[in-house]
């Protein structure tokens, strides 16, 4: 089942409180979990976090800004969303009142991961199987997953797939009491956690 995200920080702490903040400690029951890493952030993630912007999005914006987010442009142009970065430079976004999916105004409402067009079949199906998390939604920019339909949080997964230089910043966790714990990879070679 999916318990939670792991996230490198440079500075757990700040990490973990800017989190704690910027969530408002809705994260829809799944655990964040932050590990030191001494690497700084380079390129772009394959995983990411939206967050709902709620009706009064501009303030949410701002609000977040205060908190140490920087605004960033990954190339997404004119979009429903607004991009910015945490302290560490890991990219996430706030959804716009109306955004499609979004069943919350406030906290963590989905979690992004980059898929290629080959992998945009197989990683649906392999994260259903490792999450136990269903499809709820199947379109031409890709799958939404759900634990359940009236889950606040979904697991969204649709290409363009960020080129992956080095190890993912951003992690899924999964909690299976059949399986050694530790580090794996997903069938499009992002990494993972088992923990039991």
């Amino acid at each position: 089942m999916l318990t939670g995200i792991v996230i490198d920080a440079l500075d757990v702490a700040r990490m973990e409180r800017f989190w704690q903040d910027a969530t408002r400690g809705r994260t829809g029951g799944l655990r964040l979990r932050f590990v030191p890493t001494a690497k700084p952030k380079a390129g772009k993630n394959r995983l990411h976090l939206d967050l709902a912007g709620g009706p009064d999005w501009e303030i949410e914006v701002a609000r977040l800004l205060t908190l140490g987010a920087t605004r960033i442009d990954i190339g997404q142009g004119d979009v429903p969303w607004d991009v910015l970065a945490d302290p560490d430079g890991n990219e996430f976004c706030v959804l716009r009142p109306g955004h499609p999916g979004v069943l919350a105004d406030s906290g963590l409402v989905a979690i992004c991961l980059d898929v290629t067009e080959e992998d945009r079949y197989t990683q649906p199906s392999f994260w259903e199987s490792q999450a136990d998390w269903h499809a709820v939604e199947s379109h031409d920019w890709g799958v939404r997953l759900r634990q359940s339909p009236t889950s606040t949080v979904s697991l969204v997964m649709g290409p363009p797939a960020a080129p992956k230089a080095a190890r993912n910043r951003l992690r899924l966790e999964v909690t299976h009491r059949d399986r050694q714990p530790g580090e794996f990879l997903d069938a499009g070679g992002n990494e993972f956690h088992v923990t039991n």
